[in-house]
């Protein structure tokens, strides 16, 4: 791992603890229930995309949030860079984690094709 790498994922990781902190001090109680799953840097910290927890929330509910957090990103942006003393603070972008409902789908395509194939072979 190159030093340019280790620097990103130490990024990452300190964006990942400070952003629940910095939403905990939001007066919205809705957005204090977010849990981050996962932050992505990009290679040159300019930008970074918060991955969310999905579980809980309906369509309606993921749109209201995402526009919320939309208006907090600057406060929380602002948090983070004062907490850790950077000049700049990456520009922050979220969204909801809709990989693992992906995933969970492929499963049960897999699974769906599988319990057919196996009708086939009986017949």
């Amino acid at each position: 791992m190159t030093e340019a790498q280790i620097k990103l994922k130490r990024t990452e990781s300190i964006l990942k603890e400070l952003i629940p902190e910095a939403l905990s001090t939001l007066n919205d109680n809705r957005l204090h229930e977010l849990t981050v799953v996962e932050v992505k840097c990009s290679k040159g910290r300019s930008d970074a995309k918060v991955y969310l927890d999905p579980d809980f929330y309906d369509e309606k509910e993921k749109s209201v949030l995402l526009k919320q957090l939309k208006k907090a990103r600057p406060i929380i942006e602002d948090y983070c860079m004062k907490d850790q003393g950077w000049f700049r603070s990456p520009k922050l972008a979220f969204e909801f984690d809709e990989h693992f409902q992906k995933a969970q789908r492929v499963d049960e395509l897999f699974k769906k094709i599988e319990k057919e194939m196996g009708k086939n072979d009986e017949s």
